[in-house]
């Protein structure tokens, strides 16, 4: 799990440290932005999607109340759903803010305002999507997030404006089950229809990127924009999780192997250029050498260039939890073996794009993201936001030069 953090310009202003996914990253922004200067205040928006979600969870209040020992600590986030008692025991703790409630200006004592975050980063995160109304047997999500809701198109776009004012080159939407987005607004809007409205609205806008979607609900117009639209980056992230339709099966999710592969197929016959990106879950329970095999196998026929790969860990009280476990020895093994197979796939696509051209958005510590979501060291000096016409010489660092 990531660990990043939002900091204001003095020690003593409030910090926020954000854990886990790219929906939290959107939301500590929003957290950030509405506190003040000049409070001693650390908040710890938490995550609990694995046990090691929990355990970095832990270790990251230990670490904020050594370097803040008199800061006021809150934490924040799922874990301060799902390991509420656990979280609020430890003597580092001052005080826990319910997941629900952590957008509220009101659980911080701010001034209730619309403003967006000030442009920290070149993106702009933008969480369009909470909660999720699956229940898939490894996961404990919908009892950290609650049920799927979205927000309606006028106030994403809002959100949109105010990130362009404030600087950002690229949104990236955001949500616990994106391609959930508008189930729960009249008339059951697809996700589509709201990048669409997006890029009609801000002409100017030229990059749009999407977190992590589920392939079975992209629907038709989401399929049109990643395959022809120019300013949708020539990236997709698949809620995958494994490459063996028995374990998809008993994983309770959606999609067949099949599905997953053909999806990719259908993608890259219109836009070659697409990068594939995938969640894989190594050693679920029952997973057999073959199931396995399957897994790996399937980096290379989705081509997965971008692959999260997560060792399997029970959470209690999800019905993966009480199926036969394998020896944590057997799991971390068949996790080595998905992220070697990834960073070959990778270190393949990277040679591909050496004296490719790329238009690269610069951040600010002296690299950037290629539309396909290559990172890129780019020249010294290179101004933060710019997008700036790239030429790759070399793989360095698992970057391109």
């Amino acid at each position: 799990m990531g660990r990043f953090r939002v900091k204001g310009p003095e020690i003593l202003s409030p910090e926020v440290i954000s854990l886990g996914c790219r929906l939290n990253i959107a939301e500590s922004e929003a957290i950030r932005a509405m506190l003040g200067e000049g409070e001693d205040l650390v908040i710890v928006n938490s995550c609990s999607v694995t046990n090691e979600a929990v355990r970095n969870t832990r270790q990251a209040i230990r670490r904020a109340r050594r370097e803040r020992p008199d800061a006021r600590l809150v934490v924040t986030g799922c874990a301060a759903e799902t390991e509420r008692d656990e979280i609020a025991a430890m003597p580092e703790v001052d005080g826990i803010v319910a997941n629900a409630a952590k957008l509220d200006a009101r659980s911080w004592n701010a001034p209730l305002a619309e403003a967006p975050p000030p442009p920290r980063r070149t993106r702009a995160f933008i969480g369009v999507q909470n909660g999720c109304d699956h229940s898939c047997t490894f996961c404990s999500i919908p009892a950290g997030r609650g049920k799927s809701r979205s927000l309606i198109i006028p106030e994403v776009l809002r959100a949109v404006e105010g990130h362009i004012l404030a600087g950002a080159k690229e949104i990236v939407f955001t949500g616990v089950d994106l391609t959930s987005w508008g189930q729960d607004i009249s008339n059951s809007p697809r996700l589509g229809a709201l990048i669409e409205a997006t890029l009609n609205e801000f002409r100017e806008l030229r990059r749009v990127r999407l977190s992590s979607l589920d392939g079975v609900e992209i629907d038709e117009v989401l399929f049109e924009l990643l395959a022809g639209e120019q300013r949708v980056m020539p990236h997709v992230h698949l809620s995958l999780q494994h490459g063996a339709d028995l374990i998809l099966k008993r994983m309770k999710r959606r999609h067949s192997r099949a599905d997953a592969v053909d999806l990719v197929a259908r993608l890259k016959a219109r836009r070659p250029e697409i990068a594939v990106g995938a969640d894989l879950i190594a050693g679920f329970p029952t997973e057999t050498h073959a199931h396995h095999a399957d897994n790996l196998s399937i980096i290379e026929e989705a081509d997965i260039v971008h692959g999260h790969v997560f060792p399997f860990s029970p959470r209690d009280g999800t019905p993966a939890a009480r199926m036969p476990q394998h020896a944590r020895t057997t799991i971390k093994a068949r996790a080595v073996e998905l992220r070697a197979a990834v960073a070959r796939r990778r270190e393949a696509w990277l040679e591909s794009l050496v004296g490719e051209t790329l238009p690269v958005l610069a951040e600010r510590d002296g690299t950037g993201y290629a539309p396909n979501y290559a990172r890129v060291k780019l020249p010294e000096g290179t101004a933060p936001g710019a997008i700036v016409p790239v030429t790759a010489s070399a793989i360095e660092q698992g970057m391109l030069r």
